[in-house]
């Protein structure tokens, strides 16, 4: 496997400061290897690259690594639950592991959305390949106005190695995108596509200029219930990083973490302390902006 230029990012909040790039094998755990808790073959290291991205990989297994990675030196794990849906319990399984005041409040929130669009949700779904193309050209000019997509280079890709992949998916019957659409734009957008039995949380994105509609949550309880009604899907995995939208969706967690291990050279061995000091900042100055109620206020400014 060949290494590719990987972000080592310095982040506060949801805002990248810095991301000097290492170029990485990548190692990605995905739902079915972190289930069976084993560790995945590490390829060779070729001699142009820097080290291994271990994405998601169990945290249990970081205590017992391979003979590949003997003598490399590890970043401090970005630890995050990995939040999936078991699928096997049905629509109406999923909505009982909601608490009564739960579910009143999903519901309110989608009578809320659909009475401010004249009184019916706008929901479109795209699977079928000639249908790939109006999705892009509907999600796009919204995924560039997200902070995923501003702040952390993170939105809906539109290149056209993308696309392609895309229509490849939805010829093969595996794909699965949906657009909320209120008063005809665009308000949210949801990407999944689908490995074997697993639905694949790739990418989601909404209009916050009405956050206070919810369109996001809108749209994920819509996609679910259409998903759990093909009686197809096994998992609906919510991927790397943790989140309370994936907290409250999700049925349930595995700790992960995602970790760098680097050569040990002079220049790995700074960038890896730089960022073990910086993280460790942002933590003490998050805990004590908690402590006098600011920091709600302050991640809402850096998302802008």
């Amino acid at each position: 496997m060949q290494p590719v230029a990987s972000p080592i990012r310095f982040l506060l909040g949801d805002r990248q400061v810095l991301a000097p790039r290492r170029m990485l094998v990548p190692i990605a755990y995905g739902l079915d290897a972190i289930l069976a808790n084993a560790p995945l073959p590490a390829p060779r290291l070729p001699a142009d690259a820097d080290g291994y991205r271990l994405q998601s990989v169990p945290v249990s297994l970081l205590a017992r690594p391979g003979p590949a990675f003997a003598g490399l030196i590890a970043s401090p794990p970005q630890l995050y639950a990995r939040h999936y849906i078991d699928m096997a319990i049905g629509h109406d399984g999923y909505l009982a592991q909601f608490s009564s005041k739960t579910r009143a409040t999903l519901k309110r929130k989608l009578r809320k959305l659909a009475e401010a669009n004249g009184g019916a949700l706008d929901i479109r779904s795209y699977h079928r390949p000639d249908q790939v193309g109006a999705f892009f050209d509907a999600a796009l000019p919204l995924s560039a106005q997200t902070y995923q997509a501003r702040l952390l280079d993170a939105g809906l890709p539109g290149h056209e190695a993308f696309r392609a992949e895309a229509l490849r998916l939805a010829e093969a019957d595996n794909l699965r995108a949906y657009v909320l659409f209120l008063h005809g734009k665009a308000a949210a957008y949801l990407y999944l596509p689908v490995a074997g039995d697993v639905l694949i949380y790739a990418y989601l994105g909404y209009d916050q200029a009405i956050a206070s509609l919810s369109p996001g949550t809108v749209l994920q309880m819509h996609a679910l219930e259409a998903l759990f009604a093909e009686r197809r899907f096994r998992y609906f995995d919510f991927t790397e990083g943790d989140g309370a939208h994936k907290a409250l969706f999700g049925t349930h967690q595995v700790p992960c973490a995602t970790v760098f291990l680097l050569k040990p050279t002079l220049p790995n061995r700074a960038l890896l302390t730089a960022q073990q000091g910086f993280n460790a900042a942002v933590e003490g100055t998050g805990t004590w902006l908690e402590s006098i109620g600011a920091k709600a206020k302050i991640r809402k400014l850096l998302r802008g």
